[in-house]
């Protein structure tokens, strides 16, 4: 009977210390950890159920012995999204990006109503947004990134007045863009790209005034016109509307002024600067400013005045150019000749080497006269014809040829002197 008792005595001891261990916060990260089918090794070894805390856990931070941050990205997590989580009454940041987590989000996370920050991107998660996400009145991030979301963007998201930063990039979201969204008076950053999302662009998109870093819209399927009040936005902000349907000019005000082609590339209906398209038909060049809301009213002659400026100094540059090369070619020609005429008159100075042959108007070789100026060279026909003669060039009086007779001597025939 003793015995007995002692046992039951253990038993309870044994229950109170087990039930000691595992507060309520433990018991919910390990319904989270029992949900997943898969995890990085090493990611979640040290969660055990014989710990005072999950406090010293890994990715867990806690406050005053209150879970307020779970943050396991990149751990290959996989399974259903739990809904345990939503037991974390003090949790402020829930971190799983870069896993393989699926389904739905549940709506029991939205209990957590203090969280502030929710980092999901890069998961499967799908189906639709809950509206109940309005139950985080602290929420001032949400990242639901590269997933599966389908269905339209829920107005209640705008009810979260506190957001900072929405990115919801490379999902399925389709319908328009919420005109609530406009008015969140605290919002840095806005990231729609690469959804289904239709319809105009709200031109209230001008009240988020406190947007610092980027609105990216591109990769969807807005229409219509580039509302001007987009250029009321802050300059520090960029702007992306590429690859829409959007069509007709491009306001050129504000921010937008700055923004290059790459903003506004994939519009085939965009015209304007930056783009190369131009806004104006050949039968109305005469209305095209006015397509570009109107700029200041000279801007067509100043314009027009630098180009003929620029083609004016282009024509003077080619002309003076063209006069040089004459007038080079004139004096290197004059140049060229005087040396010539020097050479000539140096070398067909006649020696007592040289005789000159004159022709009186026949072309017949006995009608040839001989200029001897060596009068010691006896000098014959037949000698001649045996001769080499050679093309010597001009001199003052005409052609010079010169004849080398057979013991030597030449001759220097000039037929203008005959």
């Amino acid at each position: 009977m003793v015995l007995r008792v002692l046992l039951l005595v253990l038993l309870v001891f044994n229950s109170l210390a087990f039930v000691s261990c595992v507060n309520e916060e433990g018991l919910a990260l390990l319904s989270f950890k029992g949900s997943l089918t898969e995890y990085a090794e090493g990611s979640m070894n040290n969660w055990n159920s014989s710990d005072q805390s999950p406090c010293s856990w890994d990715g867990v931070t806690c406050k005053q012995e209150k879970v307020v941050s779970l943050s396991l990205p990149n751990k290959n997590l996989s399974g259903i999204f739990p809904s345990a989580l939503g037991n974390l009454s003090a949790l402020c940041r829930l971190n799983l990006r870069n896993n393989r987590l699926l389904g739905r989000l549940p709506l029991d996370l939205f209990h957590a109503k203090e969280l502030q920050s929710v980092v999901l991107s890069s998961n499967s998660l799908s189906g639709s947004v809950p509206a109940e996400i309005q139950m985080l009145s602290s929420l001032h991030t949400l990242d639901l990134s590269q997933n599966s979301f389908n269905n339209s963007i829920p107005l209640s998201i705008a009810r979260c007045r506190r957001l900072k930063s929405i990115v919801l990039a490379q999902n399925h979201f389709s319908g328009s863009l919420p005109d609530g969204i406009t008015s969140l008076a605290s919002l840095q950053k806005l990231n729609i790209s690469f959804n289904r999302l239709s319809g105009s662009i709200p031109k209230g998109i001008s009240n988020l005034s406190t947007l610092r870093a980027t609105l990216d819209m591109s990769h969807n399927l807005f229409n219509g016109s580039i509302p001007a009040s987009l250029g009321n936005l802050p300059q520090r902000v960029y702007i992306d509307l590429s690859y829409n349907n959007l069509s007709g000019p491009i306001p050129q005000i504000g921010s937008l002024i700055n923004l290059g082609p790459t903003a506004f590339a994939g519009n085939l209906f965009l015209c304007g600067p930056p783009l190369k398209t131009s806004c104006c038909s050949s039968t109305q060049d005469s209305n095209c400013q006015s397509l570009f809301h109107n700029p200041p009213r000279n801007s067509g002659r100043s314009s027009n005045s630098s180009t003929c400026a620029v083609v004016f100094v282009i024509a003077g540059i080619i002309i003076g150019i063209c006069l040089s090369g004459l007038l080079f070619s004139k004096w290197y020609k004059k140049i060229c000749a005087c040396k010539v005429s020097r050479h000539f008159e140096q070398t067909l100075m006649p020696t007592k080497d040289f005789l000159y042959i004159a022709k009186h108007g026949s072309d017949y070789p006995e009608h040839y006269q001989f200029v001897q100026l060596d009068l010691h060279v006896s000098l014959d026909l037949d000698k001649l014809l045996k001769a080499s003669a050679f093309f010597l060039g001009k001199s003052k009086t005409g052609i010079v040829y010169k004849v080398v007779l057979e013991d030597g001597r030449t001759l220097c025939w000039d037929p203008s002197l005959c």
